[in-house]
């Protein structure tokens, strides 16, 4: 007897239709392929979701720890700029200092950088002829960041220029005024 044949209660041979057979079979085995190609993606994308959650909550506790460091930090370039920075709590403080580096956490803010209020918080204001673009002339405390993230923003005096550059705008004003509209005469008080 070949696959194609079965017995029937009478003994004789009788032909199973292999294409209904086959085509179920085949059927079959495509849902089950789909099922599977179905739970692996989803398997992945959890994967990938479970490592991004770990990676966040790794950076966030690193970020929470550096931020209660600064400080410590503060108080230790205090001590360096009055030259107290001298015998066991130099090799402190550049032990405290390298767990910063360690997490990736980058000091900024210095004398003469571009005032960025992204970067600097502006507590006290001047102006000078020395300057062309508002500055950071005086660092009061520094600020960190770890990779693109603003942990803390320095704290800066700003000096800007006593003649402010103004650029010519679309409409050709170039003094700051707003040009007059047609039939407009010079506004009076």
């Amino acid at each position: 007897m070949s696959e194609h044949e079965a017995t029937a209660d009478g003994g004789q041979p009788t032909v199973v239709d292999g294409d209904s057979a086959g085509g179920d079979m085949v059927r079959q085995l495509a849902e089950r392929t789909e099922d599977l190609q179905r739970v692996t993606a989803e398997y992945a994308n959890y994967r990938r979701r479970v490592d991004r959650d770990r990676q966040l909550v790794v950076d966030q506790a690193a970020e929470r720890f550096a931020t209660q460091l600064f400080p410590i930090v503060d108080d230790i370039e205090r001590a360096r700029d009055h030259g107290d920075l001298t015998g066991a709590f130099k090799v402190v403080a550049d032990r405290v200092l390298g767990l910063l580096d360690g997490l990736g956490v980058e000091a900024f803010g210095k004398a003469g950088d571009p005032f960025d209020p992204a970067l600097h918080e502006a507590v006290m204001h001047d102006t000078s002829a020395d300057v062309q673009v508002p500055t950071a002339t005086t660092v009061l405390r520094q600020g960190f960041r770890r990779g693109d993230r603003v942990l803390r923003t320095a704290m800066v005096a700003v000096t800007d220029p006593e003649t402010p550059v103004v650029a010519a705008s679309a409409d050709g004003a170039t003094d700051g005024t707003v040009p007059a509209q047609p039939g407009e005469g010079p506004a009076s008080d």
